[in-house]
């Protein structure tokens, strides 16, 4: 029926269907619920129940992945189909119905309201401190690496993007800084250290926040980061002189871009600048939410909008876009080294996770990197300044009338500026 197959199977009871190409992986199906996981979703869905729960392994992962979202099966007749369905369905039936794996999370409730915001960032978050660092550079730090500018090891790519988004902002000391979706508090330690600022860093997990800060204070910045657990929307009036948001713009939504934009303008003093770092769907029609097993298992809510998104939202909000940066590649990069050394800890994985949730970060990573190596996904360091100059009609909060944009450039900007840069009035069009 499949007369080019890219891949080996092994079934429970000895059976087995060889590839026709050589180096191809290998699909064990342990059990029969993992058939019935497929019947029941037959979609990456099914596949990734399967694969959680262990009724389904692989012998190459990576392989894997790229024969599960790149293999076309050929055409079949209708006849084919049904004896097809029914010889799956006969060999699943002795398995029952399976129940979906524990871990699997669906969020009522209204989309991207604060009480459910909170459930997704916990939920991927809370699975630990001790996990996250399993794979993670020494200082803790969540988002695209930066390899490009001749960094050898994960922590001095690290360094050199905490240290370009602190020169993009124009850091000087005695200046207030607000770190949204701060983490575990590397860019608010560097920017205090380094750099003479005072930080308030915002994320919604308890335990993250706890660990960020003890991580300042044993760096001995304890007195210039303050560590908050807060949604952006609940934030006190305050003025700050510059904001970084790192990784946290593809946890807002479509709904609430725009008021994140309007939130963080608020924020900041006129002539202050904002740096937002964050994931983003090349495709524009891209629906996030059809990749069910991430939104599950991995980063509920989890919605990558385009760059031309983020930047109107911006524009809509007030500020004015001076810097537009991608790291693409790197990103690619960042995940090879963070699927690696999380390979090399699964003992210590698996004792603090459970075999169930290591799985799901296994398949992850690597899933996450194939969306940057193949053009689904890209991440952009976005450069926007609050004019200084108030706009006719403008209000506090940000946005209510339009001018026209000079672009004028920073100096302090220049320095910093080494990779692809696009200004407002030379945008990418998809």
């Amino acid at each position: 029926m499949f007369p080019s197959r890219p891949f080996h199977v092994r079934f429970w009871d000895g059976g087995a269907v060889e590839a026709t190409e050589p180096r191809s992986p290998t699909f064990f199906v342990r059990r029969p619920s993992a058939l019935a996981h497929f019947i029941r979703a037959p979609s990456s869905l099914g596949l990734g129940r399967a694969y959680v729960d262990g009724s389904l392994a692989v012998d190459d992962l990576d392989a894997a992945f790229v024969v599960v979202d790149e293999w076309q099966p050929p055409e079949v007749s209708s006849v084919d189909r049904v004896r097809l369905g029914l010889a799956i369905a006969a060999a699943a039936a002795p398995g029952g119905i399976p129940r979906r794996p524990s871990l699997e999370l669906i969020l009522r409730g209204r989309l991207h309201t604060i009480e459910r915001d909170a459930a997704a960032v916990r939920y991927h978050y809370d699975v630990g401190n001790d996990f996250f660092a399993l794979f993670l550079d020494e200082s803790m730090t969540y988002s695209c690496a930066i390899f490009s500018r001749g960094a050898q090891t994960l922590e001095e790519a690290q360094e050199i993007k905490l240290d370009l988004i602190a020169r993009k902002l124009g850091l000087e000391p005695g200046m207030r800084v607000l770190d949204v979706g701060c983490g575990w508090g590397s860019f608010a330690i560097h920017a205090a250290r380094n750099h003479g600022v005072s930080v308030t860093g915002v994320t919604l997990s308890p335990p993250q926040a706890e660990l960020a800060r003890q991580r300042a204070a044993d760096a001995g910045v304890g007195e210039q980061v303050e560590i908050l657990v807060a949604d952006y929307r609940q934030l006190p009036r305050s003025s700050f002189d510059a904001i970084a948001s790192i990784g946290m713009a593809e946890h807002v939504g479509e709904s609430q871009i725009d008021l994140y934009a309007r939130s963080l303008f608020a924020l900041l003093r006129p002539g202050g600048r904002l740096l937002n770092h964050a994931i983003a769907a090349l495709d524009p029609d891209h629906e996030p939410h059809e990749d069910i097993f991430s939104t599950r298992y991995v980063f509920p809510d989890g919605e990558p909008l385009p760059l031309s998104r983020i930047e109107l939202a911006l524009e809509r909000a007030g500020f004015e876009t001076e810097h537009v940066e991608g790291f693409r590649d790197d990103y690619a990069v960042t995940l090879r080294h963070w699927s690696r050394r999380l390979d090399e800890h699964l003992e210590a994985a698996e004792a603090i996770a459970g075999p169930e949730r290591t799985r799901v970060w296994r398949l992850y990573l690597r899933a996450a990197r194939h969306g940057f190596e193949t053009n689904h996904t890209a991440v952009y360091q976005v450069g926007a300044r609050r004019d200084a100059r108030p706009r006719p009609g403008e209000t506090a909060n940000g946005s209510a009338g339009r001018r026209r944009f000079d672009n004028g450039w920073s100096p302090s900007w220049e320095a910093s500026a080494q990779g692809p840069v696009a200004s407002v009035q030379s945008r990418l069009t998809r």
